[in-house]
């Protein structure tokens, strides 16, 4: 395991995302993930979105200690709805998948 929080892991070939339905975690291949962008969490960009979406246009699992934390990861995986994940280290995560997306 490369990292894990409890909410968000990342693997040797994809990245779970725990509570991003209802009934449980997403599993995205590193090899889907197109691009990963760094965002400040805002009153306005998700900082008190704890789970869901308002846009339909973006999709925050659910993250209770969202409210606490300054920075997200929108992943592109060429949908529509782009997952959005806090991790506990953002800096952790996003290098752990560029590394594994240069394999």
């Amino acid at each position: 395991m490369l990292y894990d929080d409890g909410r968000i892991a990342c693997g040797e070939t994809s990245v779970t995302i725990g509570w991003y339905y209802l009934w449980g975690k997403k599993t995205i291949p590193y090899s889907a993930i197109r691009t990963v962008t760094s965002r400040p969490l805002t009153r306005w960009r998700g900082k008190w979105r704890l789970w869901g979406s308002s846009s339909f246009t973006t999709w925050y699992n659910l993250d209770g200690n969202r409210p606490r934390k300054t920075t997200a990861l929108e992943l592109d995986v060429g949908g529509r709805v782009r997952p959005v994940i806090t991790p506990d280290d953002p800096a952790a995560v996003n290098a752990a998948i560029s590394a594994r997306q240069e394999r």
